[in-house]
């Protein structure tokens, strides 16, 4: 485990100094550290660490969750981990979905830290029991989420439709015509069964796609 090299991304200074001096005490060298999802996509391309360590939640638009899905564009073979409070069962399966190799909550003991971080960097998989059971109830229940239902243009459309923007609005935002927007707008609030506006909100804010 001496010498791999680890990439933190997390907006919260004090959680990435505690991070990073349980790493640093096993050998580790900590090669990085970014304070948004650009920057540790930027980080990652330069630097190639082993291991990245993404937070799921950053103050911005973007999440750590688009930063995972650009770096396993360019690299499929990159031993990411998502570290969280996973307090939604949505967080979780979509964190699934995307391809990282553990998962681990910003409490966890050093000692399963350092556990995820050499089973990912090995190309293996670590869940902890609580995130294994709860990922096994969402597959036995199913999931109606709008990360399951929609994909991935139709979900960022209804980022901007829960945020109370207008269809004109998300056109000239997203660079596509009214016509365009005006059917997708429509026929995402037929597959959420969403038809106005505070329950759209109110979907965004359940499921984590916007801050409350």
């Amino acid at each position: 485990m001496e010498g791999l090299r680890v990439l933190l991304a997390d907006d919260h200074p004090i959680v990435m100094d505690g991070f990073a001096m349980t790493l640093a005490s096993a050998g580790l060298e900590i090669v990085g550290r970014a304070r948004t999802p650009e920057e540790a996509l930027a980080l990652y391309q330069s630097l190639r660490p082993d291991v990245a360590l993404l937070d799921i939640r950053f103050g911005t638009r973007q999440t750590g969750l688009d930063a995972a899905r650009q770096i396993l564009q360019q690299d499929a073979d990159a031993n990411l981990i998502f570290l969280s409070q996973f307090d939604q069962d949505s967080l979780i399966r979509e964190a699934y979905r995307t391809g990282a190799r553990a998962f681990v909550s910003k409490d966890c003991d050093p000692a399963e830290l350092l556990e995820a971080v050499t089973k990912a960097a090995a190309g293996s998989l670590y869940f902890p029991r609580a995130i294994a059971e709860r990922l096994a109830n969402l597959s036995v229940r199913g999931d109606m989420s709008p990360q399951s239902v929609l994909n991935e243009r139709d979900l960022e459309i209804f980022r901007l439709m829960a945020e109370g923007l207008t269809n004109a609005e998300i056109a000239e935002r997203l660079g596509l015509s009214l016509k365009t927007i005006s059917n997708t707008s429509q026929a995402i609030k037929e597959k959420l069964d969403a038809h106005r506006p505070a329950h759209i909100t109110r979907l965004a804010v359940k499921y984590g796609l916007i801050e409350p």
